[in-house]
């Protein structure tokens, strides 16, 4: 199974991006990724057998406890590789520093549960983003990055994390569907 862990922001966190998105979606260059899917990759694997699932999920559940809830907010954005050559249209997160030292300790914690699971963890340093959209081939993006940089979404409390399972080309467009496998509280969140 492809599967990855991430923080998935409120619906109404979600509705206010798009919004803001909706009139500049026209780009020809660019395959949007659609709301339903929007989310804070934490770590992803690209194999996760079967057998190894249960004890996956018991090991995120110790990872959330070991974590505090803490308030994020999408503002911003950036670019993959970089914006002279873009293969990837992203929102940035702000965050307090105990919030971002918060995300990234939540990062490490999926991950480590995920290798000790038999399910290691693929990808370089966590840079926390959610995915807007991707290029075919690589694009010069600044002007892009100035339109997100007027975009500022509410502040949002993570209260937990998910478990998701990828199912390529089985979503609209070809695109991937998304399946929320389990949620885990952080610390005492219910």
């Amino acid at each position: 199974m492809r599967m990855f862990t991430a923080v998935v922001p409120p619906e109404s966190v979600l509705e206010g991006l798009e919004e803001f998105l909706a009139p500049r979606r026209e780009a020809e260059a660019l395959r949007w990724t659609l709301p339903d899917s929007w989310h804070l990759t934490l770590g992803f694997m690209a194999e996760v057998p079967e057998r190894r699932l249960d004890d996956l999920q018991e090991r995120l559940q110790r990872a959330g406890r070991k974590r505090t809830p803490f308030a994020l907010t999408l503002a911003g954005g950036g670019a993959f590789p970089n914006p002279a050559r873009a293969k990837v249209l992203y929102a940035g997160v702000e965050a307090e520093e105990s919030a971002a030292e918060e995300l990234r300790r939540l990062s490490v914690g999926a991950r480590a549960a995920a290798a000790k699971a038999g399910a290691p963890a693929a990808g370089a340093t966590f840079r926390p983003h959610l995915t807007l959209a991707r290029m075919g081939r690589p694009v010069e993006a600044t002007r892009w990055l100035r339109v997100l940089s007027a975009y500022r979404g509410p502040m949002f409390e993570v209260t937990e994390f998910a478990l998701v399972e990828s199912h390529l080309g089985e979503g609209p467009g070809n695109r991937p569907r998304y399946e929320t496998v389990a949620c885990f509280p952080l610390g005492g969140a219910q």
